[in-house]
């Protein structure tokens, strides 16, 4: 297997991770509040054993061209745009309606990249990405008619919200792949850029939502958090180094399989039976890419 996606496969992992650590302990925080602690948490953690680790420290931030500096701020601008309409989709929509949507990210990953930058895939990669996908929709899916949810974002505001959260995720992994892959942008100097970016996008959102109680009873939490953000983040920003965007958004999309799957095991959440299916249709999703 190659490299780019065993590092997609383990950031899944510790993403799944991460977001079953929110749903444990960070109920009642809002998204916005959380985002901005924990990348300021992972910056404290990751700087100094980025420069510790590397040959030479930290590198300097690199001479980009006008086009490249316009991708990677463009990057950066719609994660945190994406993230901040998904946090807004959950609160005006039920979950069961606005979860599935907001993971369909592949989805339109895999054509602009086909089609707008000639990526080439092979054709067993091409439905593998399409049954990892459709586990990732089933895990969050919570019951009824499957197409339920696709068919009221036609009508419902949240999922309208959630659809164009994916598709601002999508357009972010694509500018990840170029950045990192074919602009070789520094992974050491890439992951606080990053997640400074990201804080910096929902700051106003976050002072909204500051909670009455104040920060401090979480600051343990919020550290605690940031150091598995910042290995998240670099594992992540590796695999996009190394393999198709299409691809690798796929597997790191898998993490909500994991959560989902934690949440039923350890937290005794209905539907295992229909997540332990999406685990599997996953584990041939990726069993198809990796061929």
């Amino acid at each position: 297997m190659q490299p780019g996606l065993v590092y997609a496969l383990a950031a899944a992992g510790i993403w799944g991770g991460y977001l079953f650590a929110l749903k444990r302990y960070f109920a009642g925080i809002h998204g916005a509040v959380l985002t901005l602690f924990v990348n300021i948490s992972a910056i404290a953690w990751y700087l100094p054993v980025a420069a510790a680790t590397g040959d030479g420290g930290i590198p300097s931030f690199p001479t980009l061209s006008l086009t490249a500096a316009g991708v990677l701020a463009g990057t950066i601008l719609l994660g945190g745009a994406g993230f901040l309409l998904s946090v807004r989709a959950l609160a005006v929509g039920d979950v069961s309606y606005v979860a599935p949507i907001a993971k369909i990210v592949p989805v339109f990953v895999l054509p602009i990249e086909v089609l707008g930058l000639g990526a080439v895939l092979d054709p067993l990669s091409v439905l593998g990405v399409g049954v990892a996908t459709t586990a990732v929709y089933l895990a969050n899916y919570e019951g009824g008619d499957l197409v339920e949810p696709i068919r009221r974002a036609r009508h419902s505001r949240a999922a309208q919200l959630a659809l164009f959260s994916a598709m601002l995720y999508a357009v972010s992994d694509i500018g990840r792949r170029l950045v990192l892959g074919d602009y070789t942008f520094p992974t050491r100097v890439w992951v606080p850029t990053f997640l400074g970016g990201v804080a910096i996008a929902v700051l106003p959102l976050a002072l909204r939502r500051w909670p009455s109680e104040g920060v401090r009873p979480h600051l343990k939490l919020f550290a605690i958090s940031g150091s598995g953000v910042a290995l998240g983040e670099h594992i992540t920003a590796l695999a996009f180094a190394a393999a198709p965007a299409s691809i690798v958004s796929t597997l790191v999309n898998g993490q909500a399989i994991v959560a989902v799957l934690l949440g039923c095991v350890l937290l005794g959440e209905p539907g295992l039976r229909r997540r332990l299916a999406a685990a599997v249709l996953a584990v041939v999703g990726v069993g198809m890419i990796a061929v």
